[in-house]
């Protein structure tokens, strides 16, 4: 399999922003596993909030790219020794052929030269099958809860209350 991992640019916005609605909203979504679309209604982002992340300060998109295409992506944001893990996502259609697991290892990477010690995450608590997707690939259930809560109801209007579990995985 001929791909490379890199570092997204601000010119792949628009693309990464349709990447990761197809993984998690909308009725492509559901080709896949990580939909959210029966919790959530409305986007998951845009290209303005992808840009936004990519210019936030500590913070890397590394994308997953194919043939000319981006098929995955995640959001990667240095916090103290810790390094943030988000937005974790892969084309519907490709999702259980390995490229979520090429992007766990490079976000580890990543993690080791920004002499990280952890890699944390926050997941829907109701999103069990992925949650245990994480926990086979070395991420541990903290016991720690945050809140669902989001300002701007472009990105998604719960269906249902929702909360966040917290996962991390000790790199030493």
């Amino acid at each position: 399999m001929g791909f490379v991992i890199e570092k997204a640019l601000i010119s792949d916005a628009a693309e990464l922003d349709k990447l990761v609605n197809s993984a998690y909203r909308g009725e492509s979504s559901k080709q896949g596993w990580t939909t959210e679309a029966d919790l959530l209604d409305g986007t998951r982002t845009d290209a303005a909030a992808i840009q936004d992340v990519m210019e936030t300060p500590n913070t890397t998109v590394l994308k997953y790219v194919e043939q000319n295409s981006i098929l995955g992506c995640v959001e990667l944001r240095k916090d103290a020794e810790k390094l943030y893990l988000g937005m974790l996502s892969v084309t519907p259609n490709l999702q259980g052929k390995g490229i979520g697991k090429e992007l766990l290892k490079a976000a580890e990477v990543e993690a080791k030269k920004q002499d990280c010690t952890t890699i944390y995450m926050t997941v829907i608590s109701v999103r069990k099958e992925l949650i245990e997707w994480y926990v086979r690939h070395g991420y541990m259930l903290t016991g720690k809860t945050k809140p669902f809560s989001f300002n701007d109801p472009r990105f998604g209007q719960p269906k249902q209350k929702l909360e966040f579990v917290v996962l991390e995985k000790s790199l030493i």
